[in-house]
């Protein structure tokens, strides 16, 4: 496989990380004055960081990597996008938070960054943008220290099929793409951000996969980490669709009246 993809997406997310930054979705202002984005169990399901080093792959601008670090643990952020690195180091500057943020791919993290962690954390939209979760969970294991932890959450890939552009008045969802990607992904072609769909954008070709639990969970096992805990969760992120009711804590699930679906997982794995 070239490395189209990789150019494609990266171009994308560096246009992209300053419209978020901007956006009210994630809301800086109330970041700054102490709001964690830490919102999905997470702190409560470790314990205590303080002291721990901890590294966020593909950590975007930064606000889960510094959350973490406001928790006591010493971080390190990563992502391929340069724009969104730049702000991470000028946002963790401006809120006087320690943290260390290095741009690279994520397949070579493990060279770049030449050291493993306490706590391996990753997830939140990150894995479907990758072609190789194999290699994937190769890094995540490379990365863990012997009695370390891998904690990851991300979106449930059975959230990948639905059409995401229903009609006002529309009673059900459809589904729009395949749950098993093909080899070379899914090229796509959106205008504007997940955060602003009306900001103007030029890099508006990606290439995604969808990858499985099966898939994720078997790439994890062969890299050597054993899965302690898979969870999935009935509430979202972001309200993907105005018939979301808010679950709290800035998190939203499907009203009492539709069917209920898992949205987002959590897995946890540890390298003994």
């Amino acid at each position: 496989m070239s490395d189209k993809w990789l150019e494609l997406n990266k171009a994308s997310w560096n246009e992209r990380a300053p419209i978020h930054v901007r956006s009210s979705m994630y809301d800086l202002d109330a970041f700054k004055a102490g709001r964690t984005t830490l919102v999905n169990g997470e702190l409560d399901a470790i314990g205590d960081v303080t002291g721990k080093e901890l590294v966020h792959l593909q950590c975007h601008f930064g606000l889960d990597t510094l959350s973490w670090a406001r928790a006591g643990a010493k971080v390190t952020g990563l992502d391929f996008s340069e724009t969104a690195i730049a702000a991470a180091r000028e946002l963790a500057a401006e809120v006087g938070v320690e943290a260390e943020f290095v741009v690279s791919n994520v397949y070579d993290a493990p060279t770049v960054l030449g050291r493993q962690y306490d706590i391996v954390y990753t997830g939140i939209g990150a894995i479907c943008w990758l072609p190789d979760i194999d290699a994937w969970a190769r890094v995540m294991a490379d990365l863990v220290k012997p009695g370390g932890e891998f904690y990851f959450v991300e979106f449930h890939p059975i959230e990948w099929i639905w059409d995401e552009h229903l009609k006002p008045g529309d009673e059900r969802l459809t589904p729009a793409y395949d749950y098993f990607t093909p080899k070379e992904g899914l090229a796509l072609h959106e205008a504007g951000s997940y955060a602003n769909p009306n900001a103007v954008t030029e890099h508006n070709d990606t290439v995604q996969w969808n990858h499985g639990l099966g898939d994720v969970v078997t790439a994890l096992i062969k890299a050597g980490l054993r899965i302690t805990e898979l969870t999935e969760h009935d509430t979202h992120m972001v309200k993907g669709w105005d018939f979301l009711e808010e679950a709290g804590n800035g998190l939203y699930r499907m009203p009492a009246d539709r069917t209920n679906l898992p949205f987002m997982y959590t897995l946890r794995a540890v390298k003994e």
